[in-house]
């Protein structure tokens, strides 16, 4: 039986989906699939079945002819991966083409980590703004993903602590809401205005002049205009997040409470940072008091 690309990838992101994988990451590996089989329909394939690992590689010597980096070659193939194990354990092929290419080798850079000058001037730059402040208040006082911060709504903000709903896999938890934060959130919600019933405002806690969610592209696209403006180079939005874990961890917080605070799912994931600590150039501040 002749498996057609366009249906193996179907059932493939259907299997991702029953198993509750973060959208974000259905949607990454939906694209470079489509792009694996939009490479193998134009030289003339049809049956994924029959796909040997020399076409394979065909795909990711042309993606290096394309300029793509390294580490985004070693992302695809990631993705290439996970798809023949998916077609190889439902029975759809016998052998595993992919299953032998190996990563190239790219250097992981570690996380940027915002000096005291830093995220001083990135607050001072973005004062102004209202919205932006309370976004860049909230990482930085919080440690939560931008996709959490995105999810908000109005009635997660509590008295003292935010409530960070259950989503893409990761457990819902509470995050205490300091003084800096509370102001800065206080301030957007006074600008920000209530959301009557039938006014079509929505009731997420961030939105737009027309009352729509913010997306997280939106919030990328601020802050990042932001960085510019304070003059903080090489800098993104999940590095404030970064911030927040060193400088707790420089400031004897205990390594199980900052794992709980920011919704790792295993601790290994925050001893990773322990490394920064050691790092002379980072000056431990108190992220609320600047």
């Amino acid at each position: 039986m002749i498996t057609d690309l366009k249906n193996a990838h179907t059932q493939f992101i259907k299997q991702l989906q029953s198993r509750k994988r973060a959208h974000a990451t259905i949607v990454a590996y939906s694209k470079d699939i489509e792009q694996l089989l939009s490479f193998l329909t134009d030289a003339g394939k049809k049956d994924i079945a029959v796909i040997s690992r020399e076409e394979l590689e065909a795909f990711l010597k042309k993606l290096a002819a394309d300029n793509y980096t390294p580490k985004s070659i070693s992302r695809k193939i990631n993705s290439m991966k996970t798809f023949y194990r998916f077609l190889k354990t439902t029975g759809i092929i016998n052998t595993d083409p992919a299953g032998d290419i190996e990563h190239p080798k790219y250097e992981v850079k570690p996380p940027r980590i915002l000096s005291k000058l830093e995220y001083r001037a990135l607050r001072d730059a973005c004062r102004g703004d209202i919205r932006t402040y309370a976004i860049v208040e909230l990482f930085l006082q919080t440690g939560i993903r931008i996709g959490e911060l995105a999810n908000l709504m109005l009635e997660d903000v509590r008295e003292t602590e935010l409530h960070i709903a259950s989503q893409e896999g990761h457990e819902q938890r509470s995050v205490p809401l300091n003084k800096a934060g509370k102001d800065a959130v206080n301030n957007w919600l006074a600008a920000r205005g209530n959301t009557p019933a039938g006014t079509g405002k929505s009731t997420a806690l961030f939105i737009t002049k027309t009352g729509r969610p913010l997306l997280i592209r939106n919030i990328r696209t601020a802050i990042d205009r932001f960085f510019k403006i304070a003059g903080i180079e090489d800098a993104k939005v999940n590095d404030l997040r970064h911030t927040f874990i060193v400088h707790h961890l420089m400031s004897g917080t205990a390594i199980t409470t900052i794992s709980k605070l920011v919704g790792h799912k295993r601790l290994s994931t925050t001893e990773k940072y322990l490394e920064f600590i050691k790092d002379k150039h980072i000056e431990h501040v108190k992220l609320e008091e600047l």
